[in-house]
């Protein structure tokens, strides 16, 4: 603290010094009376910019919601294996915002216009939970066949068979089930429907709603 006080304390101090001297160039300050004698003067301001900024981050995570298994902690988990959460971004493949959703998953759900979803977050989330709503209506005999069973070494749940059919569609993930892991569909950077079933496994998916004609309206 005593350090803190006493770099706080020199920089204004020079400051003042110089702008007295510029000021009043004739005048007869003695500058015998001031001394830095005994004082610490190897300051680094980017370090202690850094440092400002550590302790600034710290506080902001003291305050981070602990989403666990929620849906929430679903979603937010998802998009950030996709995207690192970014609702602007757009992948090598043409794959766009928070969730990767490529042209033709969209107009499933009823998005003709690519330009203006990559543009509306709130436009996102909706698509995410029409897609969910709509992978679980298609999938909801094999999550009533398979949930629950050990295929792969992967234990199948819910959320599990909702992030894989998000990756690759609801037929590769029934093909992935029905075959007991023998067809395991992969996408163009490696990831598969298995890595996506252990991924996402265990998170409470009972909020998304079965639904044939989902569509994402604002």
């Amino acid at each position: 603290m005593i350090k803190s006080s006493v770099k706080n304390f020199i920089l204004p101090f020079t400051i003042c010094l110089l702008i007295a001297l510029a000021l009043y160039p004739d005048s007869t300050l003695n500058l015998d009376k001031y001394s830095t004698e005994g004082l610490e003067l190897n300051y680094n301001i980017s370090q202690d910019l850094a440092l400002v900024a550590n302790e600034q981050t710290k506080r902001q995570n003291m305050f981070t919601p602990h989403l666990g298994k929620s849906f929430e902690g679903f979603k937010e988990a998802l998009a950030f294996k996709e995207s690192r959460g970014d609702y602007f971004t757009v992948n090598t493949l043409g794959y766009l915002g928070k969730y990767q959703f490529g042209s033709e998953t969209l107009k499933v759900i009823g998005i003709y216009n690519p330009n203006q979803f990559l543009y509306n977050p709130e436009l996102q989330e909706k698509a995410f939970i029409a897609n969910a709503e709509r992978n679980k209506w298609v999938l909801r005999k094999d999550i009533k066949r398979f949930e629950g069973k050990l295929i792969g070494g992967v234990k199948i749940t819910e959320s599990g068979i909702l992030a894989a059919a998000h990756l690759a569609g609801p037929g590769s993930v029934k093909k992935f089930l029905r075959s007991y892991g023998g067809n395991n569909f992969s996408d163009a950077y490696g990831s598969t429907v298995k890595h996506y079933m252990r991924k996402f496994s265990g998170y409470d998916t009972s909020f998304v709603s079965p639904n044939k004609k989902a569509k994402a309206i604002l």
